[in-house]
């Protein structure tokens, strides 16, 4: 890792993660962003349990400058799993005084209080509400549905995705209402928003052209700014880059593993005009092709450093398209130890504001504390890239760290994982 590929910045001065970022009307007080890292561990209403309040609570005494909350469905056919997110009327309260704990652990802790955005969500083909496939698609993939399509009662009709900007509207405005600094309208990972975006297939008004592809997105995000507070920050996580072919994924170029970003530079601009004070750019998809949104030393694909460098090229060239506008990158637990040097190497040459850790905050939850006070990050909690908390996730349980929190996910990985591989 002491070798890095060329172009890749690096600085032995790190002070600039520790700066204040103005995103839109708020400051976030430092620049490390904790992704939205799902629990599948909610209630079946869809409230925080004991777990989910766990997780965050240990998030808020790590320090970072903004929490990306994880995903919260908009509706309960768009969940992801039964005990997915979903803010509504009835579990309002529980929301508000998770919020309100976050923000008091943080400044207890560290002195500050973290931005905390709420990622309003649709699963689309990986909708899975009760515990088994239930998909709702864009259109029609064979990349992922083989010689057996799913049936046109599976594709959603043009008005069903007409009435979704109103839904994205009214969980931000209850997301306002609980005390979320903002909101994330989610369109990455293959989910509904991002099916939507390779929609070259579909016809009408939500597919073929890209102005009819990024239609609901762009839709979604102005039903969303017109309905919350002037100071509610409005963002968007998206996919540059799907990392599969035409015309299954979007920025597929002529060459694999290389990325055309003219379509997704299009989407940023769109999304700057309709009212996005925040972007947090990714890739990949990670039913499809993991290694590409999470780089692993058992990468089979490709060289896991070529997936990392990716994702941070590519949200450097979408921070080019929209200055004055801060762009989160990701890719970040893959460098361990030297990923705080590299970061502000990155900040410094102006690949984006702030800079995102996925699974390395499951691992090391007080990250982003020993990178503001100069401690530097501990050698013994680095994120392994192992893919055992994914692995808890695909065996329905929820997933943590099974190599450092020990308390509760290596008994958890014993019996969901490593049991059902033995009797199978």
């Amino acid at each position: 890792m002491e070798d890095l590929p060329q172009g890749m910045p690096r600085s032995d001065d790190v002070s600039v993660l520790s700066e204040d970022v103005a995103v839109g009307k708020k400051v976030a007080p430092n620049r490390l962003v904790y992704q939205a890292m799902e629990g599948c561990d909610g209630t079946r209403s869809g409230s925080p349990d004991e777990l989910t309040v766990r997780r965050y609570l240990r998030f808020a005494a790590g320090g970072p400058g903004l929490i990306w909350f994880e995903a919260t469905a908009i509706l309960p056919e768009g969940r992801a799993n039964p005990r997915q997110m979903w803010l509504t009327e009835s579990n309002r309260d529980s929301f508000a005084q998770l919020i309100e704990k976050i923000k008091e652990i943080c400044m207890k802790e560290n002195g500050y209080e973290p931005l905390v955005i709420c990622q309003l969500t649709h699963s689309g083909r990986h909708s899975k509400p009760n515990g088994f496939p239930e998909p709702l698609i864009a259109v029609n993939k064979k990349i992922f549905e083989g010689e057996h399509p799913l049936g046109s009662d599976r594709v959603l009709s043009d008005s069903y995705l007409d009435a979704l900007p109103e839904r994205y509207a009214a969980s931000a405005r209850l997301a306002e209402s609980v005390g979320f600094d903002g909101v994330d309208v989610k369109a990455c990972h293959g989910y509904l928003l991002s099916e939507l975006l390779s929609a070259y297939e579909r016809p009408g008004r939500y597919g073929g052209v890209f102005e009819n592809r990024e239609r609901l997105l762009i839709d979604s995000v102005k039903a969303v700014r017109a309905s919350v507070g002037y100071d509610m920050i409005v963002a968007s996580r998206f996919n540059a880059y799907d990392g599969y072919p035409y015309p299954y994924g979007l920025g597929g170029s002529d060459i694999p593993g290389v990325p055309d970003l003219t379509e997704a530079k299009k989407a940023t601009a769109d999304l700057v005009a309709a009212g996005a004070e925040l972007l947090n750019v990714t890739m990949g998809n990670p039913y499809y092709n993991n290694e590409v949104n999470r780089p692993t030393v058992f990468a089979k694909t490709e060289e896991p450093i070529a997936s990392a460098v990716r994702m941070i090229k590519g949200a450097g060239e979408i921070a080019a398209t929209c200055r004055g506008i801060p762009v989160v990158s990701t890719g970040w637990s893959f460098f361990g130890a030297l990923a705080p040097n590299v970061a502000a190497g990155c900040v410094k040459a102006g690949l984006s504001a702030m800079v995102g850790f996925g699974r390395q905050t499951f691992s090391y939850p007080d990250l982003a504390r020993d990178i503001v006070t100069g401690r530097g990050m501990r050698t013994d909690r680095l994120c392994l890239t192992c893919g055992k908390c994914t692995e808890l996730m695909r065996a329905g349980s929820t997933p943590g760290c099974v190599v450092y929190d020990k308390e509760v996910y290596l008994p958890l990985y014993r019996e969901k994982v490593m049991k059902k591989g033995e009797r199978s």
